[in-house]
C-alpha cells in the first residue's frame, strides 16, 4: 500500500539530519533503557520517512494510513535486535504514528476532550488548561528543533509560513482549533506555541446551569431576549466562555431566520439550517489578498440576513455592525473583550475613534445606545468556574452618558477553604424595559423573576426603575 519493501540493512542518505522524537512517557524505570528506546524511536522514524511512499499515503483514508504505519513500525521492531516487551512495542508504534500523522508529543493532549488549551512555553515545558485551571504536564519535546518541526508542520498544512522574516503566525487546525506560534528572534527562550482547542461537543444551556454558571431564571430571560430579537453583546476576558455562550444563545433563534456568521477564526457552531459562515483571510506572502472582518460584515449586508453574528468585534468593523443593527437586522449578536459592561461600552467608543471616524462623542454614544440592547458579562473566577456575573440593559442616554442598568448580578461573598468562590445570583429588583418587547414577541417573562430575593413570595409588584 504505502510501504516499500524493507531491507535488513538500514539505509541512510549522506547528510540526512536525524529526526528527533519527543518523550511523552510518564512512567520511566531504567534511565539507560529509556535512552535506548529513544534511540530506537529516532532510528525507526528516519527509516519510516525514507521508506514510506508519502504520495500514496496522501490518497488513502486516515484510518488506513494509521494501520499501515503501525504495521510497518511493528515489522521494523521485529527486526530490531534489542529485546522489547509487548507494552514497549505498542508504545513505540503509537508514538511514531503520532509523529508522522499528528502533532508528535502533543497528539495525546489533542485527543483529550477535557483539555481546552495547550501552551508550550519551551520544548521541555508544556501546560494545559483543564476545567478552567492550569496544569503542568510531563509532555516533552526532545529539543527546540523538534518543536520547530511540529510548528512548521502545522502552518505548512494551511499554506502559511513562519521564519525569521515572519516570526509570528495565526493558524487553524483541521478540527477548528486555533494556533498561535512565535519563534526566535521574538521568542527569547525558543519557539512558543499556543493551541485553543475547538470543542467538538459544545456545552448546552442545561450543562452550564449544572456547573452554576447562571440560574434558570437568567436562562429563561436570555432565551426570551434572543427570540424577541434584541441586539446582544457578550463581554468578558480571555477564556471566560464568550463564544460558548454565543453558541448556546444562537440555539434560541427561530428556524425560519437566515443567519450570517462573520469570524476571524471560525469557532461558532450554529445548529440551525439556514446559516452562511464567513471567515477572514490573511494576506499572502506578497502582502495581498487580505479579507478583513469589516469586508465580511459589509458583504453580509448584501446577503439578505435576518441576523448577523460577529464572532468578536475588535476594530473598524464595529461601525458597520452598528449600521446593520440599525437597518433592520435586529437580533444580531457579537462578543468583545472587556473587564466590565461599562468597559465594553468604552471599548466600542475607542474602536470607532481608532477607525478614523470623526463623530462627536454624544452622537457616537447615541449610536451605541440605539444599536445595543443587552450586555451579558462573563468572568472566570479563581476556582476555575466561568460565570455570568451580570446581565445589563442599555436604556438610552442620560445627558452625555449611556444609561446602563443591571438586571441580574453575581454577588460574591468570599472564598471557601477549598478555593471555591462563594456567592449567589440575585435580581436587582429592576423590571427591564425589554420585558414589554418580549411579551409582544410571544415570549413573556414573569415579573416575579426580576424581584430581589427579599421581595419574592410576598406578592408584591414593586420594582426599581432608576437606571445607573
Amino acid at each position: 500500500m504505502g510501504w516499500l519493501p524493507t531491507d535488513k540493512q538500514e539505509r541512510k542518505s549522506p547528510g540526512t539530519p536525524e529526526p528527533v522524537m519527543g518523550e511523552t512517557v510518564a512512567g520511566r524505570t531504567d534511565g539507560g533503557r529509556e535512552k535506548h528506546l529513544n534511540e530506537i524511536k529516532r532510528r525507526l522514524h528516519r527509516t519510516l520517512v525514507e521508506r514510506l511512499d508519502i504520495a500514496t499515503l496522501e490518497t488513502m483514508e486516515d484510518s488506513l494510513v494509521a494501520a499501515e504505519i503501525r504495521r510497518a513500525v511493528l515489522q521494523l521492531l521485529a527486526e530490531d535486535p534489542f529485546p522489547l516487551t509487548s507494552e514497549e512495542r505498542s508504545r513505540l508504534a503509537q508514538e511514531l504514528e503520532f509523529e508522522i500523522l499528528g502533532l508528535g508529543p502533543l497528539e495525546p493532549l489533542m485527543r483529550d476532550h477535557t483539555i481546552s488549551d495547550i501552551m508550550v512555553n519551551r520544548y521541555n515545558e508544556v501546560y494545559i488548561e483543564r476545567f478552567g485551571k492550569l496544569e503542568l504536564t510531563n509532555v516533552r519535546f526532545r529539543d527546540n528543533a523538534h518543536l520547530m518541526r511540529i510548528i512548521n508542520k502545522i502552518v505548512s498544512n494551511i499554506g502559511r509560513r513562519i521564519d525569521e522574516s515572519s516570526p509570528m503566525v495565526d493558524a487553524r487546525l483541521p478540527d477548528g482549533s486555533r494556533v498561535n506560534a512565535v519563534i526566535p528572534p521574538l521568542a527569547l527562550d525558543g519557539p512558543l506555541l499556543s493551541i485553543r482547542r475547538f470543542m467538538v461537543m459544545r456545552p448546552t444551556m442545561e450543562e452550564i446551569l449544572t456547573r452554576g454558571s447562571l440560574t434558570p431564571e437568567m436562562a429563561r430571560v436570555m432565551e426570551a431576549i434572543v427570540q424577541a430579537k434584541l441586539n446582544i453583546i457578550i463581554s468578558g476576558g480571555t477564556g471566560t466562555g464568550k463564544t460558548t455562550l454565543l453558541n448556546i444563545l444562537s440555539a434560541y433563534i427561530p428556524d425560519g431566520e437566515r443567519i450570517i456568521t462573520v469570524e476571524d477564526a471560525a469557532e461558532l457552531q450554529i445548529q440551525k439550517r439556514n446559516v452562511c459562515r464567513l471567515e477572514t483571510r490573511p494576506p499572502n506572502i506578497e502582502g495581498k489578498g487580505e479579507v478583513t472582518l469589516r469586508d465580511l460584515v459589509r458583504n453580509a449586508l448584501r446577503m439578505r440576513p435576518d441576523r448577523i453574528i460577529v464572532g468578536e468585534v475588535r476594530g473598524p468593523e464595529v461601525m458597520d455592525m452598528f449600521q446593520a443593527m440599525n437597518t433592520g437586522h435586529e437580533g444580531s449578536m457579537t462578543t468583545i473583550h472587556a473587564n466590565s459592561p461599562r468597559d465594553a461600552l468604552l471599548r466600542l467608543e475607542t474602536m470607532v475613534n481608532l477607525a478614523g471616524y470623526q463623530i462627536p462623542q454624544k452622537a457616537l454614544r447615541h449610536l451605541i445606545s440605539s444599536s445595543l440592547d443587552v450586555i451579558i458579562h462573563l468572568a472566570r473566577h479563581t476556582d476555575g468556574v466561568r460565570r455570568v456575573v451580570s446581565l445589563s440593559e442599555i436604556t438610552g442616554m442620560e445627558g452625555d452618558v449611556i444609561s446602563l442598568q443591571d438586571i441580574f448580578v453575581f454577588d460574591r461573598h468570599g472564598t471557601a477553604e477549598d478555593g471555591a468562590v462563594l456567592g449567589q445570583y440575585v435580581a436587582t429588583g429592576i423590571r427591564p424595559r425589554f420585558a414589554d418587547r418580549c411579551r409582544l414577541f410571544g415570549v413573556p417573562v414573569p415579573d416575579e423573576i426580576f424581584l430581589p430575593p427579599a421581595e419574592k413570595g410576598r406578592g408584591t409588584s414593586r420594582f426599581l426603575s432608576k437606571a445607573k
